[in-house]
């Protein structure tokens, strides 16, 4: 095989992958379990979507996808009725994270805020267009965005204070 045949494959700098998993796994439990009596306003936090944050703005955007799809997977096993629509909206926000956040320090408290809020909104954008593709009536679309934007506000919170922590940790 020649040179130019040989695809060139970037090392992979992102985080280990069995920390991943395992921070996947312990946002999923504790999605499923605990963070639902944190509500506000009818929002609590997705620490689901945190964790698939902080990989995408560490990664490409092909393992932001596969990252954000194994995420959305488990997330849609455990709801009820919801078919696919965590697994796609998971995903494609996974992946529209990874490629705006290119170009920046993964560590920025600024750009994983900015990319927080704005990931939490497009994912619940993704949620609810493949929701009314399945048949959910769309008549409650100012109520779902007003959740959305409460789960954006608790998702930036939580993401500034883990930041924050960590830093402190750190030093």
């Amino acid at each position: 095989m020649s040179r130019s045949r040989i695809s060139r494959v970037a090392p992979h700098a992102g985080p280990q992958w069995h920390v991943v998993l395992l921070a996947c796994a312990l946002a999923v439990i504790a999605q499923a379990t605990l963070v639902h009596y944190v509500r506000i306003r009818g929002a609590s936090p997705s620490l689901v979507l945190l964790v698939v944050v902080w990989y995408a703005v560490r990664v490409d955007a092909r393992r932001a996808a596969l990252y954000g799809l194994f995420a959305g997977i488990c997330e849609d096993v455990l709801s009820a009725g919801t078919g696919a629509a965590w697994s796609i909206s998971t995903t494609l926000t996974a992946v529209l994270t990874s490629v705006l956040s290119r170009g920046f320090f993964a560590d920025s408290i600024p750009l994983a805020a900015t990319m927080t809020a704005v990931a939490t909104m497009l994912r619940a954008l993704f949620f609810w267009i493949v929701m009314s593709l399945e048949g959910y009536p769309s008549g409650f679309a100012m109520v779902h965005f007003h959740q959305a934007l409460w789960e954006a506000l608790l998702n930036v919170a939580l993401m500034i204070a883990v930041l924050l922590v960590r830093r402190r940790w750190n030093a």
